[in-house]
């Protein structure tokens, strides 16, 4: 069922470029202060951004840009080495100013709207990534405390691999993989790792080890 959605149209958006269509749900933090200071901004002509949806602390879902249309949300990145991921996803911001964790009715609300996104264009698990995904050392939203497990849980993100891990852990086998999961950005190495445990594993540090591997490792290279 599609949840209750407030209507508050921004003038930022266009139509999709090259007859493209979503195949991507790109998840945000706005980092700002309140959801209605968001909600300003991305309305804001001179500002130059918008989103699809926004979804404050309290669940309250407020669409800008109708889904068919071209939000200004992702800004220069690629994933699966496609560019433009503008005309290609659809963009939900989340109130939420990067330091402190995402409520349980907000999280509830987002579930509710990804569903119906995923139903409507046919996008899988797959197709949900954060801004930090496809922008790897730009940007870092939806950032440490956004809960990945509980989308993958319910099938609305990918699953990140099992338990096992190769033996050796070897940089250059690491870029190929993640490359294969949609990490096609060309940064260096440093800044890929960074970007992927953002995404699966935000506590960890130092050099890559063997449990970078584990999210996003093939069975092939388990030994």
């Amino acid at each position: 069922m599609r949840p209750t959605i407030r209507q508050h149209p921004s003038p930022n958006f266009g139509a999709r470029r090259d007859g493209l269509r979503p195949e991507l749900v790109v998840i945000h933090y706005t980092a700002m202060e309140t959801a209605q200071a968001a909600i300003d901004w991305l309305c804001n002509p001179e500002a130059e951004v918008s989103a699809h949806y926004v979804i404050c602390e309290q669940g309250q879902i407020t669409q800008l840009v109708a889904e068919d249309m071209r939000a200004w949300h992702a800004g220069m990145g690629e994933w699966q080495g496609r560019d433009d991921v503008n005309s290609r996803s659809i963009g939900i911001e989340l109130a939420n100013r990067g330091d402190h964790p995402f409520p349980e009715p907000q999280m509830t609300a987002l579930e509710t709207l990804l569903r119906g996104i995923m139903a409507r264009w046919g996008i899988g698990p797959a197709g949900v990534i954060g801004h930090s995904d496809l922008a790897p050392g730009r940007k870092i939203d939806p950032g440490l405390r956004f809960d990945w497990r509980r989308l993958e849980i319910q099938e609305l993100a990918e699953r990140r691999g099992n338990d096992r891990g190769p033996r050796e852990a070897a940089m250059s086998q690491f870029r190929e993989i993640a490359k294969s999961r949609g990490y096609t950005a060309s940064v260096d190495d440093e800044t890929l790792l960074a970007a992927v445990r953002l995404r699966y594993r935000p506590w960890a540090r130092g050099p890559l080890i063997a449990e970078d591997f584990t999210p996003i490792g093939h069975a092939d290279l388990w030994t």
